[in-house]
Formats: structure tokens, sequence, C-alpha cells
């Protein structure tokens, strides 16, 4: 990834944002640590990954555009525990090379979402090795809470817009990736609107009750959303990227008026409070 030093500040001071072709991508900053002791941060693009038992886990490739093996890469095998930071969260991972039956399969999955792997897998000389992040511990980047409110948006307000893109640019059938990226943003808005409704709201309740009808208004699209989280899930299993592009674009209308309004009226007060 050319001009790395400069792609790190921009990424840190946009909260994971970033402009130019690499806004199109889904990036995070990984730190190793090399054999000298030395921390190495580096822009890495990753794949969202969903496990038979439920679990959930980030896969980085380990190729540059030449395919051969980053430096990041040759860090791991003295020091696997690394940090992410996706411009929401930092958090310490374990890294690990998944065992080499998964490798070809998760290569050509990639491969099939992105054109680019399939042409650093050409250059290089032994199937791409590719490293699976197992999170532990982590904090958010942001002091205050309607700050930290306002990039969980934006995360969701780029995933939503890659998503988009990648499923009006399928062609007649879903790949398997992408069907992962449609399942992991429904998973994580479904998560985010529970810890709403079960931390954030009841606080507000009780330190605002002037907010009553506005976060009666948000329970209410709450549920509007999990109807249509659950029609996009039904739609990719049918693979049918006409159906899944309309439920995409009718669940992106919904949450975009729904984060707007939120922010609107939340943040402001957010900001001024400690939620438990």
């Amino acid at each position: 990834m050319p001009n790395d030093n400069q792609t790190i500040d921009e990424f840190r001071a946009n909260h994971g944002r970033l402009g130019g072709p690499l806004g199109e991508r889904r990036i995070v900053l990984l730190t190793t640590t090399a054999a000298s002791g030395t921390p190495r941060t580096t822009p890495v693009e990753f794949l969202h990954d969903q496990q038979p038992d439920g679990g959930r886990r980030m896969l980085i490739l380990a190729a540059d555009d030449t395919g051969n093996r980053p430096a990041w890469y040759q860090d791991l095998s003295t020091h696997p525990q690394v940090t992410v930071e996706t411009g929401v969260f930092t958090f310490d991972a374990e890294a690990e090379t998944v065992p080499d039956e998964e490798q070809d399969c998760l290569v050509t999955r990639a491969a099939e979402a992105d054109p680019v792997w399939a042409d650093r897998q050409a250059a290089a000389d032994r199937v791409i090795p590719v490293v699976a992040l197992r999170p532990f511990g982590g904090a958010a980047n942001a002091d205050r809470e309607g700050d930290f409110l306002q990039q969980i948006h934006g995360a969701f307000r780029h995933e939503l817009a890659l998503i988009r893109k990648e499923v009006a640019a399928s062609g007649p059938r879903l790949g398997a990736q992408l069907r992962i990226n449609c399942l992991t943003l429904c998973q994580g808005l479904q998560h985010h609107h529970t810890s709403e409704d079960d931390q954030m709201y009841p606080a507000l309740d009780e330190q605002h009750p002037e907010l009553a009808p506005t976060l009666a208004r948000l329970r209410q699209e709450h549920r509007q959303i999990a109807a249509l989280l659950e029609q996009l899930q039904d739609a990719v299993s049918a693979t049918d990227p006409v159906t899944v592009l309309a439920e995409v674009e009718r669940l992106t209308t919904e949450v975009e008026a729904h984060l707007d309004y939120e922010e609107q009226q939340l943040i402001p007060v957010l900001n001024n409070m400690t939620l438990p």
C-alpha cells in the first residue's frame, strides 16, 4: 500500500475513513512487533469471516502487490500478538495463519470478491497465507459518548456503501464473500441496536425524561430496521442479486434516516452525560 505513513495519519484523523480508491476498501491498521522489538504499523485490507459455530473473525491475506509476503507477516513468527485499529475501536488480537486446507478456499473467495487478489496469487510462488485475527480486550477511540456514537454510525454508513456497490457489481450471482459481508452487516446492526435498547436508551430515560417521544420513535425505528434485516438475510440466502440489491437499497434508506435523526437528537445530550 503506497504512502503508508500518509494513509495511517489520514485513517486516524478521520476515524477509519479514507479518501480515494482506499475509501472503497475495508482497511484496518495492524501493528506488529518486529524481531528487534520495534512496533510496525501497516494499513491492511481485511475480509469478514463467519465460522460454522457462529463466531466471527477478521482475515488478512499476507501478500503485497508483487505477491511477496509482507514484513508484517514475518513479524508474526516471533510475536503473534498484534494490535488492530478500526477507526472506532482499538483492540489486541492473537494472529494465526489458518491451516493449509483452508487457505486455497479463502484465497479463492477473496479473488472472487476482488480481482486484485487473483493477480497477487498469480504473482506468488505458492498459495498466499491467510492470517486470522482473534480479538481480546479493546477500547473505544472516543472520550465522549456522543462522539463514539457518531463514529459507529460512520462505520455503518461506510459498510452499507461498500455492500451496495458490491451487490450492484456482482453480476448474475452473489459470491460467497459478498454473502458473508451482508450477513456481517446484519449482525452488526442488530447487536448495535440491542445494545442501545438495553443500555443507552434506559439511561437516557432516567436522566432525560423530556426525550421520551424521541426515544419512542427511535425504538420503533429499531423494530422496523430489524424487519428489513430479516428480509435482507432471506434474500441473501436465495442469492438473487436483484432482490438483494433492492433490499439493501431499502435498508440503506431506513438506516440513513434513522442515524441522521438519532445524531441530531442525541449527540448533544450524550456528550454531556455519563452512561453506565
